[in-house]
């Protein structure tokens, strides 16, 4: 992906992920996603909100935090090929260590990861909405 704008678009996980649906592979599982690349929407990521319907991109982004957070999140590290480097289950009131070759954060309810496949080594596919 080029450059990264704040806005939404579709989260694949699983097979064709890298491919994307458009090529005729098996998708897998497709999953509503918010995307925050600029400076502001990075800084608020889910702060302020009860829960997320999907997920959360921050963009780019190396560490986060769950401070003053209402509710639990899974959160899964990407490098540059958007492939997971890490996944945790964070409590509100954690800072877990940065992970040095993340260039993105993906964030969601806790459980939802698991429950999409998502897990280290998962490539996924990001589908902006023009």
């Amino acid at each position: 992906m080029g450059n990264w704008r704040d806005g939404r678009g579709t989260l694949t996980v699983g097979a064709g992920a890298e491919i994307g649906a458009e090529a005729g592979v098996e998708v897998g599982v497709e999953v509503g996603l918010e995307i925050a690349a600029s400076y502001g929407a990075r800084r608020r990521g889910l702060l302020g909100r009860d829960g997320i319907d999907g997920a959360l991109l921050i963009t780019p982004c190396g560490s986060v935090h769950t401070f003053r957070m209402r509710f639990a999140i899974d959160v899964a590290y990407l490098d540059r090929e958007l492939t997971v480097l890490d996944v945790h289950t964070l409590r509100p009131g954690r800072l877990p260590p940065p992970r040095w070759r993340a260039r993105h954060v993906l964030e969601a309810e806790a459980g939802a990861m698991a429950g999409w496949g998502l897990r280290v080594g998962t490539r996924v596919g990001v589908r902006t909405a023009e």
